[in-house]
């Protein structure tokens, strides 16, 4: 009985070894029941589970599960705490597709799936019982902003990475989109030819251009091509959604690129500038667009020129064009140049208007006395505003008659208000010169109109220095020096003589140009007695020049 017993449970255990499956492989059952939202499944030797009919579900479909029906689940369990087995449909399911899916991903082949959730970054993707992951750039060739409308379609997707160890598949949509629009738009730019002219809806809008499709492929519009004239952004000329008419400029075969324009089937402009805008006539614009170097201005939609910055101002020479005119301000232009080939027109603002310099010329001849303000003070002079927002110079050497100009630029001030005589007007070089210390006429030549070299004349002593004594005549002001206070050395003294002293001396020079008077004592004194010499006797005579002097000096006593 032993051994009948010993060869029964050697069966028996070769039996569980034969029908009783591996836990954690794939088996096939069959459906005895439909209960309680589960499906009862045998999966042979008297086991039984149960499977939620969800598993049996694709996303967004109903089960399709009925009793009798061969599936294959997964056995996580032989036997749980109620003698079931723990199988798992859901399981069976993605080991089943990821076989096929490693098949589809070797051969670059296509799987179908369907997009049933949304995770942070894309979108999950079940690929009949595996679940991928679509990154949300992977979702179309643009962005999508609503995904909705393709969640649950079945649709083709094509692997991009994979990962059984760790469970990972990456999919994309847009892959198998761009490859079906490549070959649309292959056949699309196959039927079209460069200057061909075709009707497109704009479906994008930068601000460089707008794209537009020619039914089934995008072409690109610059904004230079739409119009004739300048266009700030696109958006001021087409909407989105509009149907226009292009002309196909360019098609690229290689990278399938297509230029088009607008502007191609519009008459250009320029054909007609040469005749419409001569050289130096004068017309109004618009300012379009300021830059550092001048201003763009319209004279007629899709002709513009420039107005350079040196061509600006006759007197803002370091001034930003956008100090000077602003945009969309209407103004009046001079044409002085066109390049046709180049399409570029030169434009004036100053010929428009009279030189200043010019006008300052015809209405201030050199002589004219003017006042206005110290503008700048240099280490050479003063600048004086004038009319016609221009400035005369006044040079150190035109400030003062008896001051250094480097003592006399000191009593002035930016702001002053100052007199002085225009001396000259450079109207090419653009200079005016002005003195301050010829305000009032000559007064030299009016004080020494009468005098001339060798006139002797009476001074008044103004000061004592050590070099010589300064002495002025008719408020004229001269030095005489230390060597012409005496013919006798003894005397050469400046010490000897006082503030207030008067003094005969005699004109050695009149320097009208300077207003300079040279004045000497010992000059004087030598005259004086040549003078007597010559009226009292000659050295020949033997008269002793003491002689002489003394009936001189008498004969003035008498």
């Amino acid at each position: 009985m032993t051994k009948a017993m010993d060869e029964f449970e050697a069966l028996l255990n070769e039996s569980f070894e034969m029908d009783t499956p591996e836990e954690g492989t794939v088996v096939k059952g069959k459906v005895i029941a439909v209960e309680a939202g589960q499906a009862i499944i045998d999966v042979g030797y008297k086991m039984e589970g149960r499977v939620e009919l969800k598993e049996f579900a694709d996303p967004g479909e109903s089960p399709k599960i009925e009793v009798g029906d061969e599936v294959e689940v997964f056995l996580r369990q032989v036997e749980n705490a109620r003698g079931e087995a723990v199988i798992s449909r859901e399981m069976a399911r993605r080991e089943e597709a990821w076989d096929r899916l490693e098949k589809a991903y070797a051969a670059e082949e296509r799987v179908e799936g369907a997009i049933f959730g949304r995770v942070k970054g894309g979108f999950t993707v079940d690929l009949g019982g595996a679940v991928a992951f679509l990154p949300g750039s992977q979702v179309d060739v643009r962005p999508v902003r609503d995904a909705g409308p393709l969640m649950g379609l079945k649709q083709p997707f094509q692997i991009l990475k994979m990962d059984r160890r760790r469970g990972n598949i990456v999919v994309s949509r847009r892959a198998i989109l761009e490859e079906s629009r490549a070959e649309q738009r292959a056949e699309v730019i196959g039927n079209l030819t460069e200057g061909q002219t075709v009707d497109g809806v704009v479906k994008n809008i930068t601000e460089y251009g707008a794209f537009v499709d020619l039914g089934g492929v995008d072409g690109l519009l610059h904004v230079t091509d739409m119009a004739w004239r300048r266009v700030n952004h696109p958006s001021e000329i087409l909407a989105i959604g509009e149907t226009i008419k292009v002309q196909v400029i360019k098609i690229n075969k290689e990278t399938h690129r297509i230029s088009l324009g607008m502007k191609q089937l519009q008459e250009d402009p320029w054909d007609l500038v040469g005749a419409k805008y001569p050289l130096s006539s004068v017309h109004s614009g618009r300012v379009t667009n300021i830059t550092d170097y001048g201003a763009f201005v319209e004279l007629e939609p899709g002709v513009e020129g420039l107005v350079h910055v040196s061509e600006m101002s006759w007197t803002k020479k370091n001034v930003h064009p956008g100090k000077i005119v602003s945009t969309s301000q209407e103004v009046e232009v001079m044409v002085l140049e066109i390049d046709s080939a180049k399409r570029r027109v030169s434009l004036g603002l100053k010929q428009t208007m009279r030189n200043p310099w010019e006008v300052f010329a015809e209405t201030h001849p050199e002589g004219t006395e003017v006042e206005g303000e110290v503008k700048n003070i240099t280490e050479f002079g003063l600048f004086v505003g004038l009319p016609g927002d221009i400035d005369g110079m006044v040079h150190l050497s035109d400030l003062s008659w008896d001051q250094r100009g480097e003592e006399a630029i000191q009593d002035y001030r930016k702001g002053d208000v100052v007199q002085a005589v225009v001396s000259e007007v450079d109207v090419e070089k653009e200079r005016i010169s002005l003195s301050i210390k010829n305000v009032g006429g000559d007064k030299f030549a009016e004080a020494v109109g009468g005098v001339k070299r060798g006139s002797i004349v009476t001074v008044n002593v103004t000061s004592i220095e050590e070099g010589g004594i300064e002495v002025e005549y008719e408020g004229m002001k001269s030095f005489i020096r230390r060597s012409d206070l005496s013919r006798d050395r003894a005397e050469q003294r400046p010490e000897r003589f006082s503030v207030g002293d008067k003094v005969d001396v005699r004109i050695t020079n009149v320097d009208a140009k300077a207003h300079r008077l040279g004045v000497s004592i010992k000059a004087r004194e030598i005259a004086e007695e040549k003078e007597a010499v010559q009226q009292y006797g000659s050295s020949d005579s033997g008269a002793s020049l003491g002689d002489i002097l003394g009936a001189a000096l008498k004969g003035d006593d008498e």
